[in-house]
């Protein structure tokens, strides 16, 4: 029996050995190809890189739109110094489309995400010359509650294209461009967040009113604290030590060498602090609500500078330099019990020499002519002006002062149709010596070096005050075709109650037959004065209609 048991044991392991033997010698099986799997990590439309621990997301979208009375640009709207003359550009297309790509992968101290998006801007105003500009508004990195790079400021909070189509009416919105941030968000808990940020400096013009550099016949290019005579609205003309803006390209000055009301910083000095934002965020179910702050230091150039053998040189003092602030809150309230989706939005603003914190676009000098009447309003972080005829000496920096509120309703009338209702109003208002300053400046009174005291001693005329508000309402409806694709519509109207010249509000033009010094001043001459007839100032309003249709390469 021992000897049966031993040899069937040796059979079955001489049957093992063979087999191996065999198995050895066969072709060796190829490894599986590595498929893209799918990460739902972070939400739909996420990919694994093959061979890495990194998930991606390639999206984007693609837009066209037509608008009506946008004086030719879509982004800045009516206020941009239209004369309402047969030269205004009234209709106007738009064609954008941006790819986007986002990266994350997990590390010790949470996600660390990369994104970007690039694209095309495309513009068409009727003169078969569409512009096609590179666009890129977002190209920031997030890690362990730091974000750094372009993308959206941390002071906002209304979002504007989540109610309109448009965006030209005053809020402190960055969504749409994009802005430098690097800010760190600590999450408190239970929904609370605080956030603090150093963001790209928010600027508008610094005006230098210098009765050493103004002709009484020339009275063009306001050069912003460094050369060239005192319009309020350019970035210094090509005077020496200017910033050049360009001459006035719209078809509505009567002095080409004028420039526009698209003014920046003309007076504003090097870049020296970025703006300290921060803010106290809570987010839960019934919505979300923010309270924020910002400081902005209103870094002045000089009195004015002189030209040495061509070379522009400085040769006396300056206002030196202020803080500027804002202040803001916000308000979301989520309304599922009249229908899914419908949400309540408002923000609140108020500035000292910070308004790009109200007015983030459009950031300039405010105008509009209808027929024969003309409002304006002038926008700017500060005033200040040199003494005499000498740059020694000078006013200090008089800190323009604003504040405004934003507040939008979206209804869904039914799962794929919305509507917005929107409005919001804004103030602008001047101290008593920036005021005569500018009064000044508008009615050419600063007429050179022998007026007594110099901008210090500047009187306004009578009637005339250069406080100014506006204010908008309107509705954007919205058809959500498929989660990715929809038609919108919005009607939107707008109107400046115009700051004031003088007692009588009217434009008179001077004695070579141009406008009048208070529009040469701000650069909006139009239509009402450009015949050398008398015009009007008074509050103006503005319709404004517009189409879209978009759609997402992922939902």
């Amino acid at each position: 029996m021992k000897m049966v048991k031993s040899l069937l044991l040796g059979s079955a392991a001489g049957l093992v050995a063979v087999t191996a033997g065999q198995a050895a010698d066969l072709p060796v099986k190829a490894k599986p190809v590595e498929y893209v799997k799918v990460c739902s990590l972070y939400g739909a439309g996420f990919y694994y890189m093959p061979g890495t621990d990194m998930c991606i997301k390639i999206g984007g979208w693609t837009r066209a739109e037509y608008g009506w009375d946008f004086s030719g640009n879509l982004a800045t709207g009516p206020w941009n110094g239209v004369g309402n003359s047969r030269n205004q550009n009234n209709s106007t297309f738009r064609a954008r489309g941006y790819i986007t790509a986002d990266a994350r992968e997990q590390t010790a101290y949470g996600t660390a995400r990369a994104y970007i998006d690039v694209g095309i801007n495309t513009n068409d105003v009727g003169l078969n010359t569409a512009a096609n500009q590179f666009s890129s508004n977002r190209a920031f990195l997030q890690w362990a509650g730091i974000t750094a790079g372009l993308t959206q400021s941390f002071y906002d909070f209304y979002s504007v294209p989540a109610a309109s189509l448009s965006g030209y009416f005053p809020a402190s919105d960055t969504g749409d461009p994009g802005w430098f941030v690097a800010g760190y968000t600590a999450q408190l808990g239970n929904g609370l967040s605080a956030t603090v940020s150093a963001e790209e400096r928010r600027m508008t013009q610094i005006i230098n009113v210098d009765p050493a550099n103004i002709s009484a016949l020339a009275f063009g290019g306001f050069f912003g604290g460094v050369g060239g005579g005192s319009t309020i609205g350019s970035i210094g003309g090509t005077s020496p030590g200017g910033f050049p803006n360009g001459a006035n390209t719209d078809g509505i000055g009567t002095n080409p060498t004028i420039a526009g009301v698209f003014p920046g910083a003309g007076a504003y000095g090097g870049f020296q602090s970025p703006d300290i934002i921060g803010n106290l965020r809570l987010d839960q179910t019934w919505g979300s609500a923010q309270v924020m702050g910002a400081l902005h230091e209103v870094n002045a150039s000089y009195y004015g500078v002189s030209s040495i053998n061509g070379t522009s040189a400085v040769t006396s003092g300056t206002p030196g330099q202020t803080w500027g602030f804002a202040v803001g809150g916000g308000l979301r309230l989520n309304f599922p019990m009249i229908a899914q989706g419908d949400y309540f939005q408002s923000q609140v603003n108020y500035s000292q020499g910070a308004m790009r914190y109200l007015f983030f676009t459009p950031d300039f000098n405010w105008g509009n002519a209808s027929g024969r009447q003309e409002g304006y309003g002038v926008l700017s972080d500060a005033v200040y002006g040199s003494t005499g005829g000498t740059f020694a000496t000078g006013t200090g920096l008089n800190l323009t002062t604003g504040w405004g509120f934003n507040a939008s309703f979206e209804h869904y009338w039914t799962p794929a149709v919305h509507e917005s209702f929107l409005g919001g109003y804004s103030a602008v208002s001047y101290n008593t010596q920036a005021n005569n300053q500018l009064c000044a400046l508008e009615n050419g009174a600063l007429t050179g070096p022998g007026l007594p005291g110099g901008a210090s001693g500047a009187v306004a005329t009578p009637g005339c005050n250069n406080n100014w508000s506006t204010w908008y309402a309107g509705s954007r409806l919205q058809w959500d075709i498929t989660k990715s694709f929809y038609i919108g519509v919005e009607g939107l109207y707008s109107q400046i109650h115009s700051a004031t010249p003088n007692a009588t509000n009217t434009l008179v033009s001077n004695a070579s037959g141009g406008a009048s010094p208070a529009t040469q001043a701000l650069g909006i001459a139009g239509s009402a004065v450009s015949t050398g007839l008398p015009g009007a100032i008074s509050d103006v309003g503005v319709w404004t209609v517009r189409v879209r249709m978009h759609k997402d390469f992922l939902p």
